[in-house]
């Protein structure tokens, strides 16, 4: 069990990691207690990790393209699509 500092709370981490629910009322619980500025300081931080996923997926997608693309130009990839 560990202790939240904020919040009083306690919670249990499972092989080092919380559940996502847990996770999501920690981060509620404390952003409940942060002054106004901050809070748009946490919400730039938000909207800058999920750019940051988002990119790291574009570039997964992009990097693979070539290795997928081997696959995806054979003749008998071709004939399996060729009746739609």
């Amino acid at each position: 069990m560990y202790k939240c500092r904020t919040c009083k709370g306690l919670y249990r981490k499972v092989d080092n990691k919380m559940n996502a629910m847990e996770t999501k009322e920690l981060i509620f619980k404390e952003i409940e207690v942060f002054p106004e500025p901050y809070l748009e300081e946490i919400l730039d931080f938000i909207k800058f990790l999920k750019e940051k996923s988002s990119k790291n997926k574009m570039e997964t997608a992009i990097l693979s393209e070539a290795v997928l693309s081997r696959d995806w130009s054979s003749s008998e990839e071709d004939k399996a699509w060729e009746d739609l």
